[in-house]
């Protein structure tokens, strides 16, 4: 069957119910709530023993979401709301008849976990689509959140307000207090906001809502019914403070002689975080000589491909309201990716990243700090008068220096010039979130001293992007989006040359047809852009994109980018089953078709590609994949030379969980890759114990196999090799074993002290053999070298090519490894008054590597724990001040 009748067969399939939809079909059982104005003072204790708490409930009614959608709820919940001039008050009751059943797990603050749970979702801005939520659980954990795009939400921000809950022979109670100082909202004589009440039943997997949020169809923002009765209350002037003081410890092994690391340092800090409000609307946050020794340690990663790794951020100025500067996911559900490299405009972990210079190879004794000091940063987000969402990030780090010794006289040299970062974002929604137009613009600039750093790294970048969506029809259930950006850099010819060279570009490429590297360009200019069109109501679901990346377009000085010279494109679809029966709770079932070419046209992606998911009657969840990858061309694979041919090959994916409401959980995931003549396969498990609702125990172990036909060993010029244009592409055929796991020991004595460990031991051993090199382009033929030996003494080959001839013999290091690495940290958190927190931190790291392929699982090991460890410890305070 041809490619093209697969196209329109799956888009007929998955385009059923093309006008579904229709009307809001949202049920509202309270047409709207009024809340109470109290003028006596309400003690947040979980007791609802106040004057306040003893009419009649605000709110009664509540309807099912899940299990049984559309049904009544089978337990009562009444809830109360009130307010005075400074705070929202919310009291519950959440009535049960077996009360010794509710789950009620106590964990640190903002884990949310399986449990008995109350959300309080609110809408200030009556936008409908953006808001905040606050959650207790009935062992008093709190968490809080902001909600966006109407049906997401982001957990990274964080409020100080208060909430109290306490289990009693009718069920539980919660009493929450919401300081509008943590809120933004309109400044305004009548106040009219968006609330939707949420109640989660934990052991009967139960969903309660105050109006219907139908399971096949987007929307939750919208769906909320109005919050009145808000009369009198402005939007508070509100500054905060948050000063600290660190102490840090390091110890590390070190160099007899070493000048610059005795085995230990001591390093005090202070510093201070601003938050602002400006205005009703806008919200300045700031810091000063910031500190994230508190952040949890990065896993250790094996990485021999071409591709940076990508680092998911942690510390809490940049993790806090991120989701306002998402570039291109705005006004859909969901944006499917098929092996599309996303341009991410904004990538946080570029600000404060090590230094990208060295000190000199010859030097005997070197030392270059890791990360680079922010010296402050700057952070405006809230919305103008007319609705436009606003948030402008500035940052600048310090110049750094490192230190070496050469010839016992000690020097220094500028390793990272100073640098300012800049972002912009600018959004709107209109029509109820029918359409809406987005705006972004980034901006790095480096400040010299040392004129050879320009020779690594860019003068400046800028990034520049518009992003928007509008919906075909009223119900809002087909979504057009696009986002389309630019860049344009600037720097020395010489870095341009490297830049155009560097991984994500490749310009070298000697078979390429529409670029090739400028050896006198000081710029660089490139666009990308993506589109969408998505089903998002109904059971039927679709879901198609077309995007491109140029091949000179990169947004790496303060983005994310792995590839450029990319069209890619897929069409799928499915089906939701989301009505219970015998069978099954939930199922899905989808599949795509998707390819990618490059700008020459070369397909350089193509296959076939399919999906479901299914959750048994008794929560046990079961998903899966597979795909089939016919012959396709890589441009990648010789590392700027000339293109190279992949062979079939399927893809599978399984993964097993049981039902996360029990005492212990656990999962089983297989992924597997093959194709005639190379393969990989990994094993991942997972298990997570609660022998108390306060302790959490979980280890998950994974163990893989890979092994690669042609895994690249590097580039050799030979003016002999006159088919692969006068360079020998080198390879071997990998064999790879990892095996390592992921433990974490959760213990929460109450909802304000915490400890939390995590530990990550991790080997991972490479053997090549048949070094070989490709012996054509455009190709999947290689050439086995015969004359290559092993050098015992400083562990690297030779390797004449051709014997008798006259190519030259070239050497390169033994690529074997073996690595070993044990890393990990333990956090104890004590938040001693709201907001103000002291936090106690040990990490610990060993590693290793070695030039030696043989595996040995008790060697590697038994050896973790001989290795000597470098330790930091840090001490944190921080004591909040609300003026």
């Amino acid at each position: 069957m041809s490619s093209l009748r697969i196209y329109i067969i799956l888009f007929i399939l998955s385009a059923a119910g093309l006008y579904a939809g229709g009307p809001d079909k949202s049920v509202k059982l309270h047409p709207s709530v009024t809340a109470v104005r109290t003028t006596e003072h309400i003690s947040i204790d979980g007791i609802l023993n106040e004057a306040t708490w003893q009419g009649r409930p605000s709110i009664d009614r509540f309807i099912q979401r899940e299990p049984d959608e559309g049904a009544e709820p089978t337990e009562k919940t009444e809830i109360y709301v009130a307010y005075d001039d400074y705070a929202l008050y919310i009291a519950a009751r959440m009535y049960d008849d077996h009360p010794d059943s509710i789950q009620a797990r106590l964990t640190r603050r903002d884990n949310v976990v399986t449990a008995d749970r109350l959300l309080i979702c609110l809408d200030p801005y009556h936008d409908k689509r953006s808001g905040y939520y606050f959650t207790i659980n009935a062992a008093g954990t709190l968490t809080d959140g902001v909600l966006y795009n109407d049906d997401w939400d982001d957990n990274s921000w964080d409020a100080v307000w208060e909430g109290k809950a306490r289990i009693d022979d009718k069920g539980w109670t919660a009493e929450i207090r919401i300081p509008f100082s943590q809120i933004r909202f309109k400044n305004s004589d009548t106040q009219v906001w968006g609330i939707n009440i949420k109640r989660l039943i934990a052991r009967k997997n139960e969903e309660d809502n105050i109006v219907k949020i139908p399971k096949n169809e987007g929307g939750f923002v919208s769906r909320f019914i109005d919050l009145k009765g808000l009369d009198g209350i402005r939007p508070p002037g509100k500054v905060e403070i948050l000063p600290y003081i660190t102490g840090k410890a390091e110890y590390s092994q070190h160099d007899a002689g070493d000048p610059f690391n005795k085995g230990s340092i001591y390093t005090p800090g202070i510093g201070a975080d601003l938050k602002m409000g400006i205005g009703s609307n806008l919200t300045l946050n700031a810091t000063i000589n910031p500190d994230f020794g508190q952040v949890e340690i990065d896993p250790a990663v094996i990485n021999l491909s071409d591709v940076e790794t990508y680092y998911a951020e942690k510390r809490p100025f940049f993790v806090q309201g991120s989701s306002l500067f998402d570039f291109g996911n705005g006004g859909a559900r969901n944006f499917w990716g098929f092996n599309f490299p996303s341009a991410n405009l904004f990538y946080s972990r570029r600000i404060g990243r090590d230094p990208q210079g060295s000190a000199p190879d010859s030097a005997e004794f070197s030392s270059v700090l890791s990360g680079t000091h922010i010296l402050g940063a700057a952070k405006l987000t809230g919305k103008t008068g007319n609705n436009w969402n606003v948030g402008i990030i500035q940052a600048i780090t310090q110049r750094e220096y490192g230190k070496y010794q050469l010839d016992g006289v000690k020097y220094q040299n500028e390793v990272e010039p100073l640098t300012y970062y800049g972002v912009g974002r600018l959004q709107k929604e209109f029509n109820e979130g029918k359409q809406g137009i987005g705006f972004m613009a980034t901006y790095t600039e480096r400040d010299y001293l040392d004129e050879s750093l320009s020779a690594i790294t860019n003068k400046s970048a800028f990034t520049g992007g518009v992003d928007g969506w509008t919906s075909l029809d009223t119900s809002k259930t087909w979504v057009v989006t696009e986002a389309v950006g630019m860049s344009y850099i600037q720097g020395t010819r010489e870095r341009l040359i490297d830049l155009q060279e560097n991984s994500q570009h490749y310009f070298q490429r000697p078979d390429a047809v529409h670029f090739r590297v400028d050896s006198n360009a000081t710029s660089l200019t490139g666009f990308a852009g993506r589109f969408y069109l998505v089903k998002q109501k109904g059971n039927s679901f679709f879901n198609s994109a077309f995007g491109f990346i140029t091949p000179s377009f990169d947004c790496n000085d303060i983005g994310f980018l792995s590839r450029t010279d990319v069209l890619n494109m897929h069409i799928g679809g499915g089906y939701d089953w989301t009505t219970p029966n015998d069978f099954f709770h939930y199922m899905d079932l989808g599949g795509a078709l998707f390819r990618n070419y490059d700008f020459d046209f070369n397909k350089t992606n193509d296959g076939i590609y399919q999906f479901g998911d299914y959750q048994f009657t008794n929560y046990y969840y079961l998903n899966w994949d597979f795909a089939y990858n016919p012959w396709i061309v890589n441009n990648s694979r010789t590392r700027g030379g000339p293109l190279t041919l992949s062979p079939p090959g399927w893809q599978a994916d399984f993964t097993l969980t049981s039902d996360d409401r029990k005492s212990t959980v656990f999962s089983a995931a297989v992924h597997s890759y093959q194709s005639n003549i190379e393969g990989a396969i990994e094993y991942d498990l997972s298990a997570e114990y609660r022998p108390t609702p306060n302790i959490s125990l979980s280890i998950a172990p994974f163990i893989s196999r890979d092994f690669q036909r042609v895994m690249y060993v590097g580039t050799y010029s030979d003016i002999y090799a006159v088919n692969t244009f006068g360079n020998r592409y080198v390879f071997g055929e990998l064999d790879q074993k990892t095996l390592g796991a992921s433990i974490r020991l959760n213990w929460t004595f109450t909802p304000d002290l915490s400890l939390e460990v995590y530990v990550q031991p991790l080997v991972s051993i490479g053997k090549y053999t048949s070094i070989k090199e490709l012996a054509r382009p455009r190709s999947y033929e290689y050439n086995n070298f015969t004359n290559i030996t092993l050098n015992s003494s400083d562990n690297t080959y030779a390797v004449d090519p051709d014997g008798q001839g006259p190519a030259p013999t070239f050497t390169f290091d033994n690529p074997d490894f073996n690595i070993r690495s044990l890393r990990g940290n333990a956090v104890l958190r004590w938040e001693y008054l709201p907001g103000s927190v002291l936090y106690l931190v040990w990490t610990q790291t060993r590693s290793d590597d070695a030039t030696t392929g043989d595996f040995s699982l008790h060697k590697s090991f038994s050896g973790l724990l001989d290795l000597h460890p470098d330790n930091i410890f840090v001490l944190k305070f921080t004591y909040w001040l609300d003026i």
